[in-house]
């Protein structure tokens, strides 16, 4: 297979390893579950982008910026900028059922930290890598203030 087939496979994604599913049938977990990896990647890169690189420091500063409590922040945060499209992503993922719920996350974060992964999973599968990059950037601003 050459690098040009590859590209047609995902062409808005990381991997060539497109979704089997159109993302608007994706379920609302499935998408929260990309769109945590994803969002973590872009804070441990910001953090790298940082002059501390301890590895204590960044893992610590990494969890305070990715757990449900601070998702729950920025998803209210975020609100504000949402289109009528996002907004409908975060409502499914906030009422999506996972099961089970973080030790440390009451229902509430958790279902709102789900929301934020939920809109970010969608954004990236509907290759709008540039909204979802601008949405992240943001949150990462509000977080660090």
């Amino acid at each position: 297979m050459s690098g040009a087939d590859v590209r047609k496979l995902f062409e808005g994604g990381l991997y060539p390893f497109p979704p089997t599913k159109k993302a608007n049938l994706i379920p609302p977990i499935v998408l929260a579950y990309i769109g945590d990896a994803l969002y973590e990647v872009a804070v441990r890169q910001y953090l790298i982008s940082k002059p501390n690189l301890r590895p204590h420091h960044l893992h610590t500063s990494a969890t305070k910026m990715v757990s449900a409590k601070a998702q729950s922040r920025i998803v209210a945060h975020l609100d504000a900028v949402l289109t009528e499209e996002e907004r409908d992503v975060v409502r499914q993922g906030r009422n999506a059922k996972s099961g089970s719920v973080p030790k440390n996350a009451d229902v509430l974060e958790y279902r709102h930290a789900t929301a934020f992964e939920s809109l970010i999973g969608y954004l990236y599968y509907t290759e709008q890598i540039e909204r979802m990059n601008e949405l992240i950037l943001l949150s990462i601003q509000y977080i660090e203030q």
